[in-house]
C-alpha cells in the first residue's frame, strides 16, 4: 500500500510528531532541517553520549535513543506518525566490523520493526549508492543495476547492502516504507567532517599535493534532505530512489574546489597497485594508535571503479531536481569558513542557513 500525499493543512491537523534518528550526522540535520521548514512537528533521537552542534536551533522533542538498544526504540516511535531512519555507522575504516553490522542491520531491522508495531504510517530509510551495483564501463548505474553481496568492498558497503535487503523484506512483510539512496552528499553542516568532507576541506586548504583518480556522484544535501520528503509523499512502499546530482573525475572535481577556494589543483596523479603496501602500513599504525588512517586497501580498491549513478527515477517519479554542483561547493566551503575551518574564498558567498 502506498500513502496519499498529503496537504500543509492535513499535517497542520494532525500533531503527531515525525521521528528522525541520526540528525546529530551530516544528511539527518539536514533532513531535520528541511522538515522544520515544512512544518513537520519533529522528534529527535540521539544517543546519550552524541554532540548536539546540528541540532542547534531545530524545534521538536529529544529523545535519547541507541539502535543497539530495543527498548529504547520502542519509546522513540511511540506516538510517531512518520520516521525518518538516517542514523548509520558511516566510516571507511571499521576496526571492529560487527559493531557497524549491529548498528547499520540490526539497529535499522529494529528500528523499523518497532516503528511497524508502533502503529506508524510510513518510514523513509536512509540507504546509499554503496548498497548499489556498478557497471563495468563506467556508464551510470541505477536502481536496476545487477547487484550482489561479493560486488561490494568493505564493511561499511557490505552491512548497507544487507540492509537494504532486510528493509526491501519488511516492505513485503507490511511495512510502508520507501528507500532512498543518497550519493555522495556535500554542503553546509559537514561538522565532523564526513570523509568527503575531509577531501574538499584538504582540497580547499592545499593539502592534497596528489590524488588517486576515480569517479563519484556530487550532490547538494540540501537536495538529497529535499528528496527525501519526496519520498515520503510520493514513493512506492519497497521501492528505492537514488538522490543524486553530477557525475565526476575526482581531478574534476577538486580542481573545481581548489579554483573556489584560490588554490592550485594537485597535478601529481598516483596509480593505484603502489600504494596497498603503504595502506597496509597505515592501517595497522591505525589500529595499534586508535586513530584512523589517511588511506585504507578498501579506499584504493574502490578508486577503481566509476561510482556512477542516475537519478532518472527519482527526478520522474518523486520531482526530485537536483542544482548544479558547482553550489553544493560553494555553500560547502562557505560553510566550513563560517565555521573558522577554512582561512579564506575565492569567491564572494552568497549567505547559506544552516545553524
Amino acid at each position: 500500500m502506498t500513502s496519499a500525499p498529503l496537504t500543509n493543512h492535513d499535517r497542520a491537523a494532525d500533531p503527531r510528531p515525525t521521528l528522525v534518528t541520526g540528525a546529530t550526522g551530516f544528511v539527518g540535520a539536514a533532513v531535520a532541517r528541511a522538515l522544520a521548514r515544512q512544518g513537520f512537528a519533529l522528534r529527535i533521537m540521539h544517543r546519550a553520549g552524541s554532540g548536539l552542534a546540528n541540532l542547534t536551533g531545530l524545534p521538536g522533542d529529544r529523545v535519547i535513543g541507541d539502535l543497539t538498544d530495543p527498548a529504547s526504540l520502542a519509546r522513540a516511535v511511540a506516538g510517531c506518525r512518520y520516521v525518518f531512519h538516517v542514523a548509520a555507522d558511516y566510516r571507511l575504516f571499521v576496526p571492529d566490523p560487527d559493531a557497524m553490522r549491529r548498528i547499520n542491520i540490526d539497529g535499522t531491522i529494529s528500528l523499523l520493526r518497532a516503528a511497524q508495531a508502533a502503529g506508524v504510517e510510513r518510514v523513509v530509510y536512509t540507504s546509499s549508492v554503496a548498497a548499489l551495483g556498478l557497471t563495468p564501463d563506467g556508464i551510470p548505474a541505477d536502481e536496476a543495476t545487477p547487484n550482489a553481496a561479493a560486488d561490494h568492498v568493505g564493511p561499511y558497503k557490505q552491512s548497507k547492502y544487507e540492509a537494504e535487503i532486510a528493509v526491501k523484506s519488511l516492505a513485503t512483510e507490511g511495512l510502508d516504507v520507501v528507500i532512498v539512496n543518497p550519493s555522495t552528499p556535500i554542503g553546509p553542516g559537514d561538522i565532523k567532517p564526513t570523509p568527503t568532507g575531509r577531501m574538499v576541506l584538504d582540497a580547499a586548504r592545499g593539502h592534497m599535493p596528489a590524488y588517486v583518480e576515480t569517479g563519484m556522484n556530487i550532490v547538494h544535501v540540501d537536495d538529497v534532505a529535499d528528496g527525501h520528503i519526496l519520498a515520503l509523499w510520493h514513493g512506492k512502499t519497497g521501492e528505492s530512489y537514488i538522490l543524486g546530482g553530477e557525475n565526476l573525475m575526482l581531478s574534476d572535481i577538486v580542481r573545481r574546489i581548489t579554483r573556489l577556494a584560490g588554490r592550485a589543483p594537485p597535478r601529481i596523479k598516483l596509480p593505484i597497485a603502489p600504494l596497498m603496501p603503504i595502506a597496509t602500513l597505515m592501517e595497522a599504525w591505525a589500529r595499534l594508535s586508535g586513530t584512523e588512517p589517511l588511506m585504507t586497501r578498501d579506499m584504493l580498491t574502490m578508486a577503481r571503479k566509476l561510482m556512477f549513478f542516475s537519478s532518472a527515477k527519482a527526478i520522474a517519479a518523486l520531482g526530485y531536481a537536483p542544482r548544479p554542483v558547482e553550489a553544493a561547493m560553494r555553500d560547502a566551503l562557505t560553510d566550513f569558513c563560517r565555521r573558522g575551518k577554512l582561512a579564506s574564498l575565492a569567491f564572494d558567498p552568497a549567505p547559506v542557513t544552516v545553524s
